[in-house]
């Protein structure tokens, strides 16, 4: 991950906890990033299929047959230090660190039709123009710029599965508005498999596209909608010469032909317009049909009413983010419920309002009695979002978990999702960490399915013995470094996995499948080498690698992150880990090191998805790998330095500006942390029901729990200086192990914290 994100600004009104804030009027986005753009301004609805959103350039995947570097930047396909906009897109991840997407982009032209988008350095070339971010205005829900090229002003909003575009044009008798059918992120020449457009009548078309990308086997429907008819339209194919190209050469298929079908294809639609006419356009989006995609716009929006759509949209995000209330600074306000936007963009909505979805096996399916999700970045989210929707959205948590549970039903691999989306596994990153999530859901009461199927596809899944390793895990107790480049971050995320299992098993009183997978979560202690004090990849005949650098983070078997920060990754265990890194002394000694010591780039240089600005000392927070290791000084004698770590990490990592983020937000990941921390307590390993306590940014924080009880939390005397917990009372009796429980959250209540300048030794 690196340093970039968008952030929401929210300039609030005084704090009453009685009452719903109107949180929205006082949002204005600084649409920022750093070095790359992986996060994106833009229309969208809390967990919403459609994500509306501008894209800035149209780099593709490879040059000349290699990786292209330069395209890791357009992960989210805006990038805020860009001068010029190619265009709209409709669906879009947030804050990943790899990339899709980008389906469907709309651009408005006026004077001589253009098809090419041009250049970034003479926008004129092409469809694209230059803009200015001072004629741009970013909100939850809404999003307008200013076209300074032809003059034309762009605004968007959307529902969920449909996003609305109103264009302001000059007065044109060559006003144009394209459909690009080839762009995407991460594009590359063979991406897009096969294109269809279907002109309907003067003012609505659908169509669909599949795409091999990062999901395989991708299609997305559409229906789009014109507020006035088009005069004319045309397309244009791109497509290489085929061997057999069928009879269709009968028909000029170039201009007012109503069946489109190839690889390459964009399509133009014309108008006439007068002086600040505005052009609207409705285009919904299905994962199943056109049929389906047209019922979800007549369903989604019923009329023209742009204010209309785009008030709901924001109202919907106001009662969101006033699931919880904070009074804290101004700039903390900000961070807080930009924080709380993010978190609630992705997983996204995969269901037709009708219900149904596509499968994994690709058949079209029916969730019954709850919404089906996609975009899954488990490894990143287990941590702290899906916690974190156990407390504020149980309802989708559930959800979730069925989500989850179908995916499996539908795999032909009987595998539970690694990285869904779109009907497809992306199989990112390492680890099973949905038995992660369901187990944290089932433990925590919020999954209301068949608890022993839920945790028999858990079992399935963690002794799928070809997959990452697997099969040398259950046979040696880890994976051979000749046999996986990550082989030490996958032992260690498996045996945790593997703990979560068995707390699972536990409480479903499975004895059998406890003692199994809690003697597989021991496995960590097989890539600890007590010689020389760190995890270490282990070679097939039990000795340790000879070349091996804890601070590097290339060839020694870990992923985002090297030996001082994957050491710690044993959150289900912290007392065994103390045991055998010496005892508790030396255990706070090391902590102390690694926040406090210097790492030379030469250990990050070659690595895309961190910067300078993500590392603290040796402590990387911008890679998720990490997110617990400041409260294990809660496991020593010295928790008051959790506090200390956990302010600094808060002031340090996240800041109202256009950088913000010390790391890509991760579908959430990262603003997940954020709220957990700013609010006092952490899931240092979920699958337990307990929340390690930090020390708390908030002066006060009210959640309004979905079971209509609140959870209050007070900090008396907190301030930039008075960091350290004198003590925590919770509904008036003192806390006397740095901990609080998930029911003390769901019944309702209040933490009080007493705070300090000084740490209580």
């Amino acid at each position: 991950m690196i340093k970039n994100v968008i952030l929401s600004c929210f300039l609030l009104s005084a704090y009453a906890a009685s009452a719903q804030q109107n949180l929205v009027q006082y949002v204005k986005p600084i649409i920022g990033t750093s070095k790359m753009g992986h996060t994106y301004p833009g229309a969208t609805v809390p967990f919403g299929a459609v994500q509306l959103s501008p894209e800035t350039d149209t780099l593709s995947y490879e040059v000349n047959g290699k990786y292209n570097g330069d395209v890791y930047k357009y992960c989210a396909g805006y990038k805020y230090e860009d001068k010029t906009i190619t265009g709209f897109s409709h669906t879009h991840f947030s804050g990943t660190g790899h990339s899709d997407l980008g389906d469907f982009l709309i651009m408005p032209t006026q004077g001589n039709l253009q098809l090419n988008p041009g250049t970034a350095s003479n926008p004129k070339s092409g469809y694209r123009s230059a803009f200015s971010h001072a004629n741009e205005v970013a909100e939850a829900g809404y999003y307008k710029v200013k076209l300074d090229d032809d003059n034309i002003t762009a605004e968007l909003t959307a529902t969920t599965r449909v996003g609305m575009h109103q264009y302001t044009f000059p007065k044109s008798d060559q006003s144009h508005i394209i459909l690009d059918l080839m762009a995407g992120i991460y594009n590359y020449e063979e991406k897009t498999v096969w294109t269809y457009v279907r002109v309907v009548n003067d003012t609505l078309v659908t169509g669909y596209r599949q795409t091999n990308g990062w999901a395989r086997t991708r299609t997305v429907y559409f229906a789009m909608s014109f507020s006035k008819a088009f005069k004319s339209y045309g397309r244009k194919s791109y497509d290489a010469k085929q061997a057999y190209r069928g009879f269709w050469g009968k028909f000029n298929q170039d201009k007012n032909f109503p069946e489109i079908a190839g690889k390459k294809l964009k399509m133009y639609f014309d108008f006439d317009t007068k002086e600040g006419e505005q052009v609207k356009i409705k285009f919904a989006l299905s994962p199943v049909s056109q049929e389906n995609a047209l019922q979800n716009m007549r369903a989604e929006i019923t009329g023209w009413d742009f204010d209309k759509v785009k008030k709901q949209a924001q109202s919907t995000w106001n009662k969101e983010l006033n699931k919880i209330q904070v009074t804290t600074s101004a700039n903390n306000k900000i961070n807080f419920y930009t924080a709380l936007y993010h978190a609630f963009i992705n997983p996204t909505t995969y269901t037709d309002v009708n219900g149904e979805y596509k499968g994994l096996d690709q058949g079209i399916h029916k969730a019954d009695g709850f919404t089906n999700y996609t975009t899954f970045s488990l490894w990143d989210t287990y941590r702290a979002l899906h916690p974190f929707f156990n407390i504020m959205q149980p309802g989708r948590s559930n959800d979730m978990i069925k989500s989850m549970m179908a995916h499996y039903d539908q795999s032909s691999l009987q595998m539970l999702p690694i990285w869904s989306h779109y009907a497809n596994d992306n199989w990112c990153m390492s680890g099973y960490h949905s038995v992660s999530v369901i187990a944290d859901a089932i433990i925590k009461g919020t999954y209301n399915g068949d608890a022993n199927k839920a945790l028999d596809a858990c079992i399935t899944t963690s002794k799928h013995r070809d997959y990452e390793g697997i099969g040398y895990y259950i046979d040696l107790g880890y994976i051979p470094a000749e046999k996986s480049g990550v082989s030490v971050s996958n032992n260690l995320e498996y045996s945790y996995d593997d703990w979560a299992i068995a707390q699972l098993a536990k409480k479903l009183n499975r004895t059998d499948v406890y003692n199994e997978f809690i003697n597989r979560s021991n496995n960590w202690r097989n890539n600890w080498d007590k010689a020389s004090g760190f995890m270490r990849p282990k070679m097939a005949d039990g000795t340790f690698k000879k070349a091996f650098d804890p601070k590097d983070t290339e060839g020694q078997g870990f992923i985002e992150g090297n030996s001082w920060n994957y050491s710690f990754f044993v959150p289900h265990d912290p007392a065994a880990l103390i045991e055998v890194m010496g005892g508790k002394a030396k255990f706070t000694a090391r902590l102390d090191t690694l926040f406090t010591m210097h790492l030379p780039d030469e250990f990050f240089a070659h690595t895309e998805d961190i910067t300078r600005e993500g590392i603290i000392g040796g402590y990387v927070h911008g890679n998720e790998p990490a997110h617990h290791i400041a409260y294990f000084y809660n496991w020593t004698d010295q928790p008051w330095k959790t506090q200390a770590q956990v302010r600094h990490i808060l002031n340090m990592q996240y800041k109202p500006t256009a950088d913000g983020l010390g790391g890509n937000d991760d579908c959430g990941q990262m603003s997940a942390w954020y709220m957990f921390s700013s609010l006092g307590f952490y899931p240092v390993s979920p699958g337990s029901d307990v929340y390690s306590l930090g020390s708390p940014l908030v002066n006060n924080a009210v959640l309004n729990l979905e079971n209509g009880k609140t959870f209050t939390i007070e900090a008396i005397k907190q301030s930039d200086k008075n960091v350290y917990v004198e003590k925590v009372l919770l509904n008036g009796k003192e806390i006397s192990n740095h901990q609080i429980k998930h029911t003390d959250i769901t019944n309702g209540g209040k933490l009080t914290f007493y705070m300090s300048a000084k740490p209580k030794k």
